[in-house]
């Protein structure tokens, strides 16, 4: 008689006596057989065993847990499924399959469990926290709130530190060149302007920790968190990164239930380490048309989530919720955005100085978005190491530099 065997690591089968047999001679059947020890199994005849997340959802699958009960009396025969729940870790090995005709080729089970995906849900995030410097993130919700109402999506890096207790802090965010629509942001990188990006951040000691972007007044309507879209372009930019606390944050407006008012919200996620090893290795669809669920994420193969084989995910899957906290960072937020609909011009840095004059030079030049002025202009390999040095410690600028700005700034 043969049983056939569910667990996270597929379909395996069992060999037994009889149906007479009890549920404590299977577990040692399967110790025997599939090398999983008879103290880490839990059996169920629900495959629902197979969704439990802790020990104490282990046992609440009561029906196979008297190691005396006969399977007969829990209807089982030749060719049944036993959901396995196991601890700890194994390898699965197995013989080599002979080639399926001259074209064939030998795959071991080895080959056969690489070839299996597993979608389930990552409780844990990798970023502990993410805190938000108040002034970047007003500067960016005041934007989308005030001058596109929420009626187009906008996007940004996010730039701060990462401590090793997995904390970002996000100190400015750089807006790229970009066009946004009501369900889509295209990103019109600029190599050149990202080098000067990179350069005063790590001036700064700061690197790009995340993405940021709005889900429009539309979108406040649809029945998912972040749509297949969105899904696919933060993947990509959080394998990019190669940052395991990389973050994720939703800007959104929602229109209270009685249609009287609406509130900003900022949300954080980690987008989950199967979604980016998904993303890496080529599962995702990238083609998505006009009737596809935005909900749901397709791939171009079959995974298995939970104990179905599908090619549509739900894009919840895929994210791990991140809390968020807010601070008063280093930098300021007045100066003119780059990349927005009116271009910086030289001669913002004169208002900016002249509005700003009570304050240390140091202090007037704290901007994330001034800087990226000045290193326009200036020598990014000697200039702007020199500002940022002066800035990262909060000590004078040098008289040189002062009067170099200033000579720009009164040059328009």
């Amino acid at each position: 008689m043969m049983l056939r065997i569910r667990s996270r690591d597929g379909l395996e089968r069992v060999s037994v006596d009889s149906p007479h047999i009890t549920v404590g001679i299977l577990k040692s059947l399967i110790q025997s057989q599939l090398q999983i020890p008879i103290q880490n199994q839990t059996l169920s005849t629900n495959q629902n065993l197979l969704l439990a997340k802790t020990h104490e959802d282990l046992l609440r699958f009561t029906d196979m847990a008297n190691p005396d009960t006969p399977l007969s009396a829990l209807n089982l025969s030749h060719g049944s499924i036993v959901f396995l729940a196991y601890e700890g870790e194994r390898r699965v090995a197995g013989p080599a399959f002979n080639p399926a005709g001259s074209f064939g080729r030998k795959m071991t089970m080895d080959d056969l469990i690489a070839k299996q995906m597993r979608v389930i849900r990552q409780e844990n995030p990798h970023c502990e926290l993410a805190s938000f410097d108040r002034d970047c993130a007003n500067a960016f919700q005041d934007y989308v709130n005030e001058t596109l109402a929420f009626a187009i999506k906008r996007g940004g890096f996010m730039y701060g530190t990462v401590s090793e207790e997995g904390k970002v802090e996000v100190d400015f965010i750089y807006e790229p060149p970009q066009q946004g629509s009501e369900e889509n942001l295209l990103l019109f990188r600029d190599p050149d302007e990202e080098k000067l990006v990179e350069a005063i951040a790590s001036g700064l000691g700061m690197r790009r920790v995340g993405f940021i972007f709005t889900q429009t007044i539309s979108q406040d309507k649809k029945d998912y968190t972040l749509s297949n879209r969105e899904v696919l372009q933060a993947a990509e930019l959080h394998a990019e990164s190669g940052l395991k606390e990389w973050v994720t944050a939703v800007v959104k407006l929602e229109v209270n239930e009685d249609g009287g008012g609406a509130d900003v919200h900022f949300e954080a996620f980690q987008m989950s380490d199967v979604c980016i090893r998904l993303f890496k290795e080529g599962w995702f669809e990238k083609d998505i048309g006009q009737e596809d669920d935005p909900k749901l994420s397709k791939m171009k193969k079959d995974v298995m989530v939970g104990v179905k084989d599908t090619r549509e995910v739900d894009n919840d899957f895929f994210l791990v919720v991140v809390k968020i906290s807010d601070h008063q960072g280093p930098l300021s937020s007045t100066f003119p955005i780059e990349n927005r609909n009116t271009p910086v011009e030289m001669r913002a840095l004169r208002n900016h100085l002249d509005r700003t004059k009570n304050l240390p030079f140091v202090k007037r030049i704290s901007d994330f978005h001034l800087l990226l002025v000045l290193a326009r202009v200036l020598d990014p390999a000697a200039d702007v190491p020199a500002l940022t040095a002066c800035l990262q410690t909060q000590t004078a600028v040098p008289e040189g530099y002062q009067l170099l700005i200033e000579s720009l700034a009164n040059a328009t």
